[in-house]
């Protein structure tokens, strides 16, 4: 059973829940001038009381100014009251005026809402190797409180202010009993292209009114990366200020969840469906994406290998742009199968697209050309690699390689 079937199971999604769901949050965005459009460039998430936080990021050598940041507040006492977020500018390899910049943003919305400096953690995301253009920064901060709302308006407005390329927003909401409470546990993200494994691969927050300490948040922050952000990819660039924070309330009213909680495995499952549905809608709404691309592999030496070897035939650009032009070329998934560095018995390996069996114990199996060229002409498209090894087994998400990917990117900055 997938992952988000077993979610499922264990607690219901919020069908108009956001990222205001859980208790003590309100959001908000408005366009302060950094973007040349007039969509939302500045946003934040505020909580009304310091809720246990945790985060992960990028592990591009060069990280950008607001990451150290962020680090430096959550690592100060595991709390935060707020995180701010700009997009259209991701002040990343700007230098010491980039560092201060992001200090000036941290300690002024802080200022604004009436905080500690180290309770407010920085995002950016847009161009490289630009300064912030820090008059309109300071007027937006000044203006985003009035903002910030508990409502699904106000959330939407966030969602818009984090988004570049994106084509859609991303945001979902799942609630759970834990000791006979409704505990909310909500997520929004933005990615779009320079996407790719590992962590973090996109900007993403989540919000929960759980009770739960900062170190079990980590703990399980992490975990539900590396099964779901860790495992989408579009382009295979890895971006310099991706990061994905976590912030607990604790108004929800539980006891505080730890691993012998009767609680922590519905609550563990939720956050990891809640950062699969967000990795998926990163996946899906790749740059110039057409469809979502979703890689299993099963029968491997052990769930590494697995992991290696989906991440491979999912990042493939020949994979990508065989999906892209409906073309059933197996031939191109077993190419990647076979370079991924892993275990492979060369005489074992099936290979399905969709419910199509091309590669039977790795000898080609005849198929009807034409019903694997209208399944993949659909917009999800699932390939499925058998090794016949051992229990190993990974899914991973990508999309397909379109020409709208080198149109957008060969104008980024223009």
């Amino acid at each position: 059973m997938g992952q988000v079937q077993q979610a499922k199971a264990l607690y219901s999604v919020v069908t108009d829940g956001s990222i205001t769901t859980p208790k003590g949050f309100r959001a908000g965005g408005l366009h302060c001038g950094l973007k040349k459009t007039t969509r939302h460039d500045l946003g934040a998430i505020v909580c009304e009381v310091p809720a246990a936080s945790a985060g992960v990021y990028t592990t591009n050598v060069f990280q950008a100014a607001p990451i150290k940041v962020t680090r430096e507040s959550i690592e100060s006492d595991g709390f935060l009251r707020a995180v701010i977020v700009n997009s259209g500018n991701a002040n990343a390899v700007t230098g010491k005026q980039g560092e201060d910049d992001a200090y000036e943003m941290r300690s002024r919305f802080a200022e604004s809402i009436g905080v500690s400096a180290d309770q407010v953690a920085v995002a950016s995301t847009g161009v490289i190797g630009e300064n912030l253009k820090m008059d309109k920064v300071r007027a937006g901060i000044d203006a985003l409180p009035a903002k910030l709302e508990a409502d699904r308006d106000a959330a939407d407005g966030f969602c818009q202010a984090i988004l570049t390329t994106d084509l859609v927003q991303k945001m979902v909401c799942v609630s759970v009993e834990i000791d006979g409470r409704a505990v909310h546990i909500a997520g929004a993200a933005k990615g779009s292209g320079m996407i790719h494994p590992n962590m973090a691969t996109m900007l993403g927050f989540v919000t929960t009114d759980a009770a739960i300490g900062s170190e079990a948040l980590q703990t399980l922050l992490r975990e539900a990366t590396n099964y779901t952000f860790n495992m989408i990819t579009v382009d295979g660039d890895t971006s310099t200020n991706d990061m994905l924070v976590a912030m607990a309330s604790g108004l929800a009213g539980n006891s505080e969840l730890t691993p012998e909680h009767e609680g922590w495995a519905a609550f563990s499952a939720g956050l990891r469906y809640v950062c699969e549905v967000l990795a998926k809608a990163i996946a899906r709404d790749g740059e110039g994406a057409t469809k979502l691309v979703e890689v299993q592999v099963h029968g491997a030496v052990n769930d590494e290998a697995a992991t290696a070897i989906a991440k491979t035939v999912i990042g493939s650009s020949l994979v990508k742009s065989a999906v892209f032009g409906a073309d059933a070329n197996w031939g191109r998934i077993i190419a990647a199968v076979g370079r991924a560095g892993q275990p492979v018995n060369p005489d074992t390996v099936d290979v399905r697209i969709g419910d199509i069996v091309t590669l039977e114990g790795s000898r080609p199996v005849a198929f009807d050309e034409e019903a694997a060229l209208e399944y993949l002409k659909g917009d999800t498209v699932v390939i499925r690699v058998d090794l016949h090894m051992d229990n190993g087994t990974a899914t991973a998400w990508g999309c397909d390689l379109t020409y709208d990917y080198v149109r957008i990117n060969a104008a980024y900055r223009t």
